[in-house]
């Protein structure tokens, strides 16, 4: 049996990457075990100091319902079988624990790329996109130029 881990934090996104690798047709994979571990954003630093620690857990676990509710369907409907989890602390650390527990497997990073934001890797040796700090101020200095164009 083959064994996918899929890291994503939005669903429909990942359901581009993850659908090249069943293929078109229904079935394509019907031994195949799917480790979803869904990576909901987490409160930010000034919001997340004045709620307790129980409704932060209560809402990231909240946001990985959603999100496996947008992809869990869609694979259950092809014949796989699924393994839900929450990404927690160091994903490289998780996917070697997951992998200890459900064998050798073949891990999907489906989380989607967003601007002025690094992504932690997911496994050893993953090349991590640097983002350059010259990314916003840039994109706001084009912008503005963009508008004195416009309105000359």
């Amino acid at each position: 049996m083959e064994t996918f881990i899929v890291y994503f934090d939005d669903a429909d996104w990942a359901l581009r990457q993850i659908e090249p690798l069943i293929g078109r047709s229904d079935g394509a994979l019907p031994n195949a075990q799917w480790v979803l571990v869904a990576c909901p954003p987490r409160l930010g630093r000034h919001a997340g100091r004045w709620v307790t620690r129980a409704v932060r857990e209560s809402d990231r676990s909240e946001r990985a319902g959603k999100l496996f509710d947008g992809v869990t369907p869609w694979l259950q409907a092809r014949g796989a079988r699924i393994v839900e989890c929450v990404g927690r602390g160091s994903l490289e650390a998780m996917t070697r624990d997951l992998r200890l527990a459900h064998g050798q497997a073949r891990v999907l990073d489906a989380r989607r790329p967003r601007f002025g934001q690094t992504l932690e890797p997911v496994t050893p040796g993953q090349p991590v996109a640097q983002a350059s700090h010259w990314q916003v101020p840039s994109a706001v200095a084009g912008m503005g130029a963009a508008l004195l164009l416009a309105a000359e």
